[in-house]
């Protein structure tokens, strides 16, 4: 009984953890840019194009984690049912 208590509370650190990792990625911006977008993009005038490739760039890096949050969680439906049907 007590060791199912302490694997639940390791259980619950980590997924706090984990949560508390994804919060502090998420809120980080990403102003980063290649130094060749960066050379093409400076100056005053292409502020809006210079956005614009930062936002795109976030776009792209966000697609495939999506991809692997629903495929993820179509797996662990598929496991769940499987398990309640067994019972």
């Amino acid at each position: 009984m007590h060791t199912k208590n302490k694997i639940h509370k390791s259980n619950s650190k980590i997924k706090s953890f984990i949560l508390g990792i994804c919060v502090f990625l998420i809120v980080i911006s990403a102003n980063a840019q290649c130094a060749m977008c960066r050379a093409a993009l400076s100056g005053d005038s292409n502020i809006k194009k210079a956005e614009a490739v930062n936002d795109g760039i976030v776009y792209l890096m966000v697609i495939p984690y999506l991809l692997v949050a629903i495929i993820g969680y179509l797996i662990y439906k598929m496991y769940t049912s499987k398990k309640k049907k067994a019972v």
